[in-house]
């Protein structure tokens, strides 16, 4: 039995060397990697018609800013994931950056949105905060938000901007719900349970025969696929 027990829990630690847990909220941490963005792609933000390289760059930086500051605000249940020092710091240390990105964006406005140009402009601000709040994604979101802000912790002064076209593909596929990546195919029963025949040759002594047994079930990927 104690050599049993002792195959056991070496075979448990083998395991456990060998797949370190890769997040704090997941096991596996769902795939939400993206490419290096310049700001025109859809879903990274607003749309920014006529927005030259520069009010792009800004427009990147304050999607960041925005997603962080959310973040800051719906992560608290887990406060090991820093999100409100980390936002904090960001504030802090990035004065002059995050200004100049205020300024591009509203010279933005100002050329584009004509005499209500102001209005436009907060609406952008309120949308695009509003673009980050999620419930069935936040665990990914908050995971997301809290490397991101870790990493911008390290930048210097100056460097936002580059880490916003870096990783805004990824923080906004982070607001996709997605399970941990180990359990990336799940089975559930059907809602749908058809019934057995009840034809004489199926049944014997009140029990159905096992070649006339009906089971359905229901295959749900983590891709969203489906099959029955």
């Amino acid at each position: 039995m104690r050599n049993t027990i002792g195959a056991i829990l070496a075979a448990g630690a083998a395991i456990g060397m060998a797949s370190p847990a890769s997040a704090y909220l997941f096991w596996y941490t769902p795939n939400f990697t993206g490419g290096p963005v310049t700001g025109t792609e859809p879903g990274i933000g607003l749309p920014m018609p006529k927005a030259t390289p520069a009010e792009l760059k800004a427009h990147l930086l304050w999607n960041m800013r925005a997603g962080l500051n959310v973040a800051a605000l719906q992560c608290q249940f887990s406060p090991i994931l820093f999100t409100v020092s980390n936002y904090n710091d960001l504030l802090n240390k990035n004065t002059v950056e995050l200004n100049a990105a205020y300024k591009t964006l509203g010279a933005y406005f100002k050329r584009t949105g004509g005499p209500k140009w102001q209005v436009a402009f907060d609406q952008y601000t309120t949308k695009t905060y509003n673009g980050f709040s999620t419930m069935h994604a936040q665990l990914g979101f908050c995971e997301t938000a809290s490397r991101i802000g870790s990493d911008a912790r390290k930048l210097g002064r100056g460097g936002l901007s580059n880490l916003a076209a870096e990783r805004m593909q990824e923080f906004r596929n982070s607001l996709v719900p997605a399970g941990d990546q180990i359990f990336s195919r799940r089975y559930f029963a059907s809602s749908a349970y058809p019934m057995p025949s009840f034809a004489d040759k199926c049944w014997k002594k009140g029990s159905l025969r096992s070649e006339c047994a009906v089971v359905r079930y229901s295959v749900a990927s983590s891709t969203g696929g489906r099959a029955n």
